[in-house]
This record gives structure tokens, C-alpha cells and sequence, in this order.
């Protein structure tokens, strides 16, 4: 029997907590969750083997950092979305549980040791994100471009998608990373535009829907993919209008969850969309010509990432297919 659980996968944090930047803000009492949101807890015998081997290694997964509902069916199959670039963020997002702060100096050694667990893992397709590193020159760019050679070093038949901050002005970003050539561009526009002055304050709705359309045009053979929150208050209409706005871009894949409340200090739920609502959504996403569409209450964006991948190709050969010359 599927049992709802709240379950806080992260790593213990000492000293003042991991908002500091969210203290002063009024509490916002969590909702209880409606029947159609629910986790396993993890007991497979996998799970505590991938989360060993992300110990072993020193890495840092976005599964535990983000307190993930789909952590022990991912860890159980032997996936897991790493976080490179350290697990304080230089953004204070009100929907994130990432820890805010000055981060330390880069690893070095840190693409080698994702080589390396893709490689022990045997991951047929790997998912790669970070915190934001708007204190580097590049923010980040390199380190997500030696992340990936590394990983083609280690693991060359495994196929790479990468989760990438918006690097808002970081000139030349962009293009290092897109050289690197990751199999799946993906960055998030999280909301729609209306909500970025509170839910995405740091960043810039034209500029992430800029940043997804470079990449096609820079390498249009690369995917692209990108994924939005609901329930933070948003209209259907401006929904739609996301989703216009991202195949103007030629975005190949659109993932849409439901939000989730982390803490009492994070946004409120303004509402939980039904399955049906969830339905209703893909369903106007394909007619609008993504190549594929992922939208349930509790999709996320790594969710179900090697799977998804293979359906992206067959969709783009399929799609070929049919294009006259």
C-alpha cells in the first residue's frame, strides 16, 4: 500500500539555517497534501547503495539538497540528478530549498569524482545541475564543461543532460558550455513572467527564454527542455502563453509539477492542480508541438530523465520521418 510521507532526505545543516535570507519573512503554514500526491518511502536496498556511493564520492545530488518527493524511486533505480559547483546558492528563490550564501572556491577535482560515479553507477543516461554562481566570472560555465568531458571520458556510451542557472550576464557563458556538447540543453523558466518579482527575483524571464533559443541556434542538434511549476498562483492562460512562448524558442521538451512547499518560510501553495487539470495541460503542450511533454503532480525536472531521453529521440526521428524535404 502507497503511504503518504513527509521525508527530509537532506544532510544535516548547522549554525543559523539554510535561509537566513527568509527569517524575517512571515510564516506560511503548509497545506496538507491531497490524495493524489504521494511517495514511497525508500527501503530498496539500491537506494542506500546510490546514496553510499554519492557519499563515497564527496557529491552533492539536487535530490537530497531539494528534498525531493521522487528521491527513493530514483536512488532505487540508480538514478540521481548530481549538483555540481558546492550546495550554497548565490539566489534566494522563495520557491527553493537550496541553502543561500557565499559559496567556497570551486572543486577542482570535482568533475573527475561525477566521471567516476556516472561510470560506477552504470548510467545509461546522467543528469547534471548546479547551485547559481553568480560570484564566478563565468558562472560556472567551465566547470560544467570539464563535468562533461569528464563524464565522456569515464562513461563515453552514457548520454548527458544538464541543468544550467540562466547565467545572467555572463558574457560568453553560454557558448562554452553549448561546445561542450551535453545531449539535453535543460534550464527552467520555473513560473510564468507575472510571478518572477516574487517567486524568481534574481532572474529574468525574456533573458532564460533567450538563453533556450541561443542554444538551438548556436547547435539546433541539441535538445532542449524546459520546465515550469504550478500552483503558485498562476492562470491558465499564462500557462498557455509559457508554453507559446517556449516552441517560439523551438523547445523540444516541456515538464510541468506541481509546487510543493518546502518550509513555512518559502512561497505558499496558492492551490493543488488535479491530475485532470495535469492532463489537460500535456495534452494542449503536444498540440502545440513539443516533442515530448511531461505534466503530473509530481513530475520534476530529472524525473524519470533516462526514459524520457530515449522517447525525446524517438519523437525527433518519428518527427523527420514525416517532414518533406
Amino acid at each position: 500500500m502507497t503511504t503518504r510521507i513527509e521525508i527530509d532526505h537532506r544532510k544535516p545543516r548547522l549554525g543559523a539555517g539554510r535561509h537566513p535570507e527568509k527569517a524575517h519573512r512571515p510564516d506560511n503554514p503548509i497545506q496538507r497534501k491531497p490524495a493524489w500526491i504521494r511517495v514511497k518511502a525508500p527501503t530498496h536496498p539500491v537506494y542506500h547503495e546510490t546514496r553510499a556511493l554519492m557519499r563515497d564520492n564527496k557529491l552533492v545530488t539536487v535530490c537530497e539538497e531539494a528534498a525531493c518527493p521522487n528521491i527513493g524511486e530514483c536512488w532505487s533505480q540508480r538514478h540521481a540528478t548530481m549538483m555540481i559547483m558546492g550546495e550554497i546558492c548565490t539566489r534566494a528563490c522563495a520557491f527553493c530549498n537550496i541553502t543561500t550564501g557565499l559559496p567556497k572556491g570551486l572543486d577542482a577535482d570535482e568533475p573527475r569524482r561525477v566521471g567516476d560515479a556516472v561510470a560506477a553507477l552504470g548510467l545509461r543516461h546522467v543528469v547534471i545541475t548546479s547551485v547559481d554562481r553568480d560570484d564566478l566570472r563565468d558562472g560556472g560555465a567551465e566547470h560544467f564543461a570539464q563535468t562533461i568531458r569528464a563524464i565522456r571520458a569515464a562513461a563515453p556510451e552514457t548520454t548527458i543532460e544538464i541543468l544550467t542557472p540562466d547565467f545572467l550576464r555572463k558574457d560568453g557563458a553560454l557558448e562554452v558550455v553549448v561546445a561542450a556538447r551535453p545531449d539535453v540543453f535543460n534550464h527552467n523558466l520555473e513560473t510564468v513572467p507575472g510571478l518572477y518579482p516574487t517567486i524568481r527575483p534574481g532572474a529574468r524571464y525574456y533573458h532564460s527564454l533567450r538563453l533556450l533559443d541561443r542554444v538551438k541556434q548556436i547547435d539546433p542538434t541539441i535538445f532542449t527542455k524546459s520546465g515550469m511549476m504550478v500552483g503558485l498562483g498562476e492562470e491558465r492562460i499564462e500557462v498557455l502563453q509559457v508554453m507559446d512562448d517556449l516552441r517560439a524558442a523551438e523547445v523540444d521538451f516541456l515538464t510541468i509539477g506541481q509546487y510543493l512547499q518546502p518550509t513555512v518560510k518559502h512561497a505558499a501553495v496558492d492551490r493543488f492542480v488535479t491530475p485532470e487539470e495535469f492532463d489537460d495541460y500535456a495534452t494542449s503542450a503536444r498540440g502545440k508541438g513539443f516533442l515530448l511533454v511531461s505534466a503530473t503532480p509530481l513530475t520534476r525536472s530529472s524525473y524519470h530523465a533516462d526514459r524520457d531521453f530515449a522517447a525525446l529521440r524517438d519523437a525527433r526521428t518519428a518527427r523527420l520521418a514525416t517532414t518533406p524535404a
